[in-house]
This record gives C-alpha cells, structure tokens and sequence, in this order.
C-alpha cells in the first residue's frame, strides 16, 4: 500500500494513538519538496502525512494562475502517481490551514469533487482537509466544523479542525502570542457535544483537533514560546470521563489530536504532547529551512561556477537546477527522518 485509502488512514491514526506516537505532516509546495518528503519517509520506514496550505496550493498551480483547486488537484495527481513506487510505507495526502474566506474557492470544491468520486466508486483526491477557525468565535466554529463534518463523510476523507488561535505567522495570517493560545476543557466538552468524538462507533477517524496549547507558528528563540502540553493531557481526561458511555469513546484519549507551530519545541514538550494523543504535528519551518540551506550553501560554495564572473562562462553543471536540487531534497529528507525519529514513527510502517 502506498496512498491511504480512508480505512488505511483510520487504522493509521488508531495505531499512532495506541502506540503512542506520532505521524510528521511535512508541508510541500512543489514536486521537488514532495520527493524530499516522500524519501525522507521511505528513509525512516515511516507511513506519513504529505500537506500543501492555502499559499502552497496556489504556488502549485504556478504564479500565473493562482488558482488553489487546480495546483491541489495537480498536486494529488503528481504525488499519487509518484508514491506507487514507494510500496513500504502508506503516505496520506492533506489540506492544511483553510481559513473560512478561502473554504469556497478551495476546500469546498476540493470535498464536491471527492463525494463524486466516491460515488463513481472511486478513491478521494486527498484524505483529509483543515478547517481552519482559529480567528472566528468558537460557536462558529463548531458550525462550520459541522457542515464540514458531513461533507467529509460522504467523501470518506476525515476533518481537521482547530480550536484556539495558534501564534505567529502561517500564510499571511498573524496571530499575537498571548493567553488565547490555551484551549480549554471546556472548549473541547463544547466540541465533543457538537461533533461527537473523534471516532464513530465501528472505531472509523471522522475528525482530528488541534486544541492549542502555546503554540506558535515560525521560528522563535528559546523562551519566546511557552508550551503547556499538560492542558491535553486535562482536555482528553475530562473528556473522556464525561463521554465514557458514548459509542466509539476511547478509555483515554477521545480526541486524535494534532500539534501546530512545533518548531523550536523542547523534546519532552514534544513527547509529552504525543503521550497525550497528538498523532499528527505539523513540520514546515525545520523542513524549508533545510531544504533552502542546502541550496545557499551550493550557492556560496560555487559562487563563481553559478554565477558568470568576470566574463566567464560559468559551470553549467553546478547552476544546472538539478545539482542543488539534489542537495536540497537531501537535506529536507534528512530532517523529515529526524522528525520521524523524534515522533516515534519510524521503523513503525504499517504492513
């Protein structure tokens, strides 16, 4: 198995909860860092989570166009075709950050086109898709989360939502670092009754939570962040004493969670949010980061080769496209297998 089908990405999310680790989303906005992620994941012998954002999806279909649907539909294509020939590790395929004035230009499309191929007896385009109400009031939220929830069913794809306003910069959005970064239980009791829990009764994903908990967007220097992975650990006890009778309840965790703005976190930070139930953290700073050093170090090194100086004629095979490429998939691939490691996902593919 390569691309998930939805009842492979349910018993991925089941195992990553009951083994207690976590898959790496690494976001991708082109067919370079798409392969950096797929052989990153391959390297590791972990299944994984490949994503593309509002800005990627655009920057996917090129800079004339601009249009989300076509660069995501490109996307899937491209990477389905691509992951087939890696058959030892399952890879899902994601939407990430959708912020309510783009959910009609592009995940709403993007779920329409999935329940017809759904009905055609076909595989959905991608396994799931983020709602992303971060800066709406809760109870709007939840309501869009609700019209997203029955959608997702009829395509078989699961939801992602986000509960809390996640700090700093993700695509243009800015949100302040201050006490509305803490979700609350009480928040998660609002979207439990709302949604139900994150399982139906047969044990099927219908939904993941990204509850906030300090979390920040970017990079930061020490102490400018400050985690409290302990309030998951509260929301999923809570939840799961005041649900204990509904169907499809977990004993512990209730909710798949996910982790966003992960970049700088401590180990412990991290692997404490995982003992609680994230089971899929976001990576895209650390990865873009390495992807883009590898290249400027090929640049500095080569600076007279890649560059015509003084009348030269440079080297074509060092500012060929493909000789930093190759540097840059590298370097990303590396890092997606460091995050494996530290997620607990690697050497863990699913059979």
């Amino acid at each position: 198995m390569t691309v998930a089908t939805p009842e492979r990405y349910s018993a991925m999310l089941a195992a990553a909860r009951e083994g207690g680790y976590a898959y790496p989303a690494i976001n991708v906005t082109s067919t370079q860092t798409l392969n950096a992620a797929l052989q990153g994941f391959a390297d590791a012998q972990s299944d994984g989570i490949i994503q593309v954002s509002v800005g990627g999806a655009a920057y996917l279909s090129g800079q004339k166009l601009k249009n989300r649907v076509i660069g995501s539909r490109a996307f899937a294509a491209y990477a389905r075709e691509v992951a087939q020939q890696y058959p030892d590790i399952t890879v899902a395929f994601h939407t990430d950050h959708c912020a309510e004035q783009y959910l009609g230009e592009w995940v709403d499309p993007l779920l329409d086109m999935e329940i017809e191929q759904v009905k055609r007896g076909q595989e959905p385009m991608f396994q799931s898709h983020m709602w992303d109400g971060s800066t709406v009031p809760l109870d709007h939220n939840i309501e869009i989360a609700q019209r997203l929830l029955e959608k997702s069913a009829q395509a078989h794809t699961v939801l992602e939502i986000e509960i809390g306003a996640v700090g700093g910069e993700e695509d243009g959005h800015r949100a302040e670092i201050n006490e509305k970064l803490y979700s609350t239980p009480q928040d998660a009791a609002r979207v439990a009754q709302a949604l139900g829990l994150s399982t139906d009764a047969q044990g099927n994903a219908r939904y993941m939570a990204a509850f906030t908990f300090g979390n920040v967007h970017g990079a930061y220097k020490p102490g400018v962040v400050k985690l409290k992975p302990e309030l998951l650990g509260e929301i999923q006890a809570e939840t799961a004493v005041e649900f204990a009778d509904v169907p499809g309840a977990h004993a512990h965790k209730p909710f798949y969670l996910v982790f966003h703005g992960g970049s700088g976190s401590r180990e412990e930070e991290i692997a404490e949010a995982v003992s609680h139930g994230v089971v899929k953290m976001n990576i895209d700073t650390d990865t873009q980061y390495a992807f883009t050093r590898a290249i400027a170090g090929h640049m500095m090194v080569n600076y007279d080769k890649v560059l015509k100086v003084d009348g030269e004629v440079g080297e074509k095979g060092e500012y060929d496209p493909r000789s930093w490429g190759r540097e840059a998939e590298d370097s990303m691939a590396r890092r997606v297998v460091e995050a494996c490691v530290q997620l607990g996902s690697a050497g863990k593919a699913m059979k």
